[in-house]
């Protein structure tokens, strides 16, 4: 059975998501889902998509040293392993994926109004952390 990747952007408020193709070498955006609700929507993505790989944005200040959300993901990946053992859970710098993912927005023309949507800046977001975990897979 192929099998598919899953990448989020964690935020405290809100979580883009993203997911492979079955080959697993293309990145699309998901969805961005209230962080509050994400553990309901990875219940239902890993279930209906037959994930078997999730990778987990690893926010970093600019000399490397862990952002204060570290602490917030670390409790939520022990939620994540303890809900589903054979999940195999990957982390990855996402350093300046915000600043691509808003710089892709530019690139594809989309308007201010648009750009100034926080939530489709997530989702380029977590696409972006996939498509980087997938060029090394």
């Amino acid at each position: 059975m192929k099998t598919k990747v899953i990448a989020l952007d964690f935020g405290m408020k809100r979580t883009g998501i993203a997911i492979s193709d079955e080959m697993k070498m293309i990145a699309s955006g998901l969805r961005t889902v209230e962080t509050r609700n994400l553990m309901q929507e990875l219940k239902k993505i890993i279930e209906e998509e037959s994930v078997d790989t999730l990778v987990v944005g690893q926010p970093k200040h600019i000399d490397g040293k862990p952002m204060q959300l570290e602490k917030n993901i670390l409790y939520f990946i022990e939620d994540v392993q303890a809900l589903f053992p054979s999940l195999v859970i990957k982390r990855i710098d996402e350093r300046f994926t915000s600043k691509m993912a808003f710089q892709t927005m530019i690139d594809s023309g989309l308007k201010k109004k648009q750009r100034q949507n926080k939530g489709l800046v997530d989702e380029i977001s977590a696409t972006i952390i996939l498509q980087n975990y997938l060029q090394y897979i």
